[in-house]
């Protein structure tokens, strides 16, 4: 238990967390999908496995009441619970990064069923640069190779579950990078039960979400589940990685 590194994260979560309407309303709004042209040939097929998802703007959601200071909260949590499991470690600078950040992606993709390339794309590179600077002040080259490993494996994963799965849009792979290489220099432990936990949320959230007629067809807003799964991750996935090995049969 790390109190005061819990103290100081959730600090910085509720900071950042309250721009993230801010962070929103600044996203270019996405682009309509083009009308097809009078001898476009409809296949009955496509339109059924890939329907149209409900668009809101970006300056709308922004606008939302209440919207700042329940992603402070939101973000603050996150941070507090990233602190109070890690302690005072390198791999902090990007973890408290991405609260803030998952936030801002979480409530986008709800809304529209969209993960914005604008603030996913900066994050790799944030993210690979703070992941550098914790190599060289830990100097494991381990955690550099499991870093690569779980970019590469992850990203692989959610390729052909894109390629395969209906409702699952192209913003779920670009943000499976992202985690994949947070969770992946952290430890194998967080690696697995993250990328797993996600997808578990996400594919029980459609059930639910389709019960509960918040989407009527096959797309579903699979980004807030991944950064869920993420977070769980980083908070057990050492712990249950040590108890799964300590006992084997």
């Amino acid at each position: 238990m790390h109190l005061d590194t819990a103290l100081v994260c959730a600090l910085i979560g509720l900071g950042s967390g309250w721009f993230v309407p801010a962070l929103i309303s600044r996203l270019p709004e996405p682009a309509p999908a083009p009308e097809p042209g009078p001898d476009a040939v409809i296949d009955p097929e496509r339109v059924v496995k890939e329907p149209e998802a409900p668009k809101e703007l970006y300056a709308d959601i922004a606008a939302l009441p209440g919207l700042a200071w329940k992603c402070a909260l939101a973000a603050g949590l996150a941070a507090a619970l990233v602190g109070l499991a890690l302690g005072w470690a390198w791999p902090l600078t990007y973890l408290v990064y991405l609260c803030p950040v998952g936030v801002a992606l979480a409530v986008v993709d709800f809304r529209t069923y969209l993960l914005p390339t604008r603030i996913i794309a900066p994050s790799y590179g944030v993210v690979a640069a703070l992941i550098l600077l914790s190599f060289a002040f830990e100097r494991d080259v381990d955690d550099l190779v499991r870093a690569a490993t779980g970019w590469a494996l992850t990203g692989l994963l959610y390729i052909l579950l894109w390629f395969f799965t209906p409702g699952m849009g192209y913003g779920d792979v670009r943000l499976s990078g992202v985690l994949g290489l947070a969770l992946g220099y952290l430890g194998w432990g967080q690696l697995t039960l993250g990328v797993w936990l996600g997808f578990l949320l996400g594919g029980l959230s459609w059930f639910v979400l389709r019960a509960l007629r918040v989407t009527t067809d096959r797309n579903y807003p699979a980004g807030p589940f991944m950064l869920l799964g993420a977070l769980a991750g980083v908070l057990w996935g050492a712990d249950l990685l040590s108890y799964v090995l300590d006992n084997r049969p």
